[in-house]
Formats: C-alpha cells, sequence, structure tokens
C-alpha cells in the first residue's frame, strides 16, 4: 500500500498529477483543491488512495491528509465511488463539505454532478457523526490567482477527464468567459461543475 508519494512534478492538470520519483513517474488522479494548492510548484508530497480493480491500479492524490480522509469517508458511504467522491472535493473544499454535512444541507450536495437526493441524504447521515467541523466558516471563495492563456482549454480538457461530454464543457465554459474573462482554471472548473 502507498501512503504518499514525493519528487518532482513531471505534469500538472486540474484533474491529474505526474509525479516523478526517482525516475519513475507516478499518475494520479487529484481534486481540484489539490491541484489550487500544487499550481506552480516545483515538487510536491502528494499523499494517495489505491483503488485496485481487476483491470487497472488507480492512484487518487491528496496534497494533505485530511483531504484523503474526507475522501475515504466519502467512498464509505453506499453509492459513493472514487470518481464521484473526487468530483464532490472538486465542487467543495474539505472545510466546505463539512459545513454542508454539518448544516445538512442536502440542496449543496444535489448541486454537485452525480449527487442525487437519496445520495446526498445517504452522504449526510452516514458521515455527519464523522467530520467534525474545526470552525464556523464555511462560505465559498473562489481562488485569487492570476489569469493564464488557454485556461478555458485547461478546463475543458479537465472536465472531459472528470466524464463531462466535450461539447456539454465547451458551451459551459464559454459562457463562464462571456461573464467574467479574468477568472483562474481552478475556479472556471469549479462552476462548470455547478452547471453541468
Amino acid at each position: 500500500m502507498i501512503d504518499y508519494l514525493k519528487g518532482e512534478i513531471a505534469e500538472l492538470t486540474p484533474a491529474s498529477i505526474t509525479i516523478d520519483c526517482n525516475g519513475i513517474g507516478f499518475f494520479a488522479n487529484i481534486s481540484l483543491n489539490t491541484f489550487s494548492i500544487l499550481n506552480g510548484e516545483k515538487s510536491a508530497k502528494i499523499f494517495i488512495h489505491e483503488v485496485i480493480r481487476e483491470d487497472a491500479h488507480v492512484l487518487f492524490g491528496f496534497a494533505d491528509k485530511h483531504e484523503r480522509d474526507i475522501f475515504l469517508l466519502l467512498i464509505s458511504v453506499s453509492g459513493v465511488g472514487p470518481s464521484t467522491a473526487r468530483v464532490i472535493l472538486s465542487s467543495l473544499s474539505a472545510k466546505e463539505l463539512g459545513s454542508v454535512i454539518a448544516t445538512e444541507n442536502v440542496a449543496v450536495l444535489q448541486s454537485v454532478k452525480g449527487i442525487g437526493a437519496k445520495t446526498a441524504q445517504r452522504i449526510i447521515v452516514d458521515l455527519k457523526d464523522k467530520i467534525k467541523m474545526t470552525d464556523s466558516q464555511g462560505s465559498m471563495q473562489l481562488p485569487t490567482k492570476a489569469d493564464v492563456s488557454g485556461t478555458g482549454h485547461e478546463a475543458i480538457a479537465a472536465l472531459v477527464m472528470l466524464g463531462f461530454p466535450q461539447v456539454a464543457s465547451q458551451k459551459v465554459v464559454s459562457a463562464i468567459l462571456k461573464e467574467s474573462s479574468s477568472l483562474p482554471v481552478e475556479a472556471i472548473i469549479k462552476e462548470a461543475l455547478k452547471r453541468l
């Protein structure tokens, strides 16, 4: 079992990371929150959860142990798989998710792609006693990183990697960029996840 990987960042997208550990490149799926933390860094230490299936070994990477712990709690809920948990953690930070669960805000969970009313309620019921709020701040905050060229294309690529159709992703990202062209890629993807 891999606990963490430490090395140079060979490639980083809003949905994945390739980390070079002594000449071996490990590919891991990441959440948008992890991307926000690692964006611009040359090296990283990412905490790993390994999913072993018949046809593949899939790695999920996290910038800190707390996000991995939340991920593990999410996938312990019936009906929530690793991909869905990653989308939840791309839409909400660990702190925001804690606030949503503590306040039993089903509507916010339902706004996440792939989460229906029953699954949202199950997440809240199963995790209410397991996730403790560290503070009362649960407000949404958009990242303030400066805009970079090609953010729209990067956002679309990330959405496609998360399983959304190319055409729908392009349409939503175009609409978001028309409203605010200076958003960083993380903010574009977060907004797109709400609308798709």
